[in-house]
Formats: structure tokens, C-alpha cells, sequence
């Protein structure tokens, strides 16, 4: 697959981590007024909202002209998801700091 092929969808998984899971969960633990989330539980929950997304991940036909990009982006998912997990998502570290510190 061409690079020109994927540029949006790279673009939109590079912002949608931080953007859709980590805005989500940092006013979910807002709502709730729960000020010290530990950084594993944060994660969890920009998981969890990012989950949510699923169904747009899986809106392209399953035709032979989108299994190219659907593979990229099933494996970008589950890259994200994994560097969400293991703290090497610096948005989102960035994220849980910046509301531990201010929430």
C-alpha cells in the first residue's frame, strides 16, 4: 500500500488516542470527581473510550480494494492500544499528568 494510500488514516490514529480516549476519560474522571486515578486506571479508561471507536475502524468493506488498509488499520489499533498499556504513549502520559496536577 502506498503511503499517500494511508496518510489520512495514520494522521487520524496519531490524534484520535489522546484527542477521543484520554479528553473523554479525563472529564469522565471529572464528573466523578475523582482527583488521584492511578496511571493504570487512567490508561484503562482512555482504552475504554477508545474502544468505542471500533465501529468506525470496521466501517470499510471487507472488498478486496480496502484489505490493504483494513490490516493497517487493525494493526495500528492494536499498537496504540499497546502503547497506551505500556506508558509509551506520551500524549497520553502528558494527559494524566497534566490532570493529576490540575485536575
Amino acid at each position: 500500500m502506498r503511503d499517500d494510500q494511508r496518510f489520512e488514516i495514520e494522521r487520524a490514529f496519531d490524534l484520535l488516542p489522546h484527542v477521543v480516549g484520554a479528553s473523554w476519560a479525563v472529564t469522565w474522571y471529572r464528573l466523578n470527581e475523582i482527583k488521584k486515578p492511578s496511571r493504570e486506571e487512567f490508561r484503562n479508561k482512555v482504552i475504554e473510550y477508545f474502544d468505542l471507536l471500533n465501529p468506525l475502524f470496521d466501517s470499510f468493506s471487507d472488498s478486496s480494494g480496502f484489505k490493504e488498509i483494513i490490516g493497517y488499520i487493525n494493526q495500528r489499533r492494536n499498537e496504540e492500544i499497546e502503547k497506551i498499556k505500556n506508558g509509551h504513549s506520551m500524549e497520553i502520559e502528558k494527559r494524566y499528568d497534566r490532570y493529576i496536577d490540575y485536575g
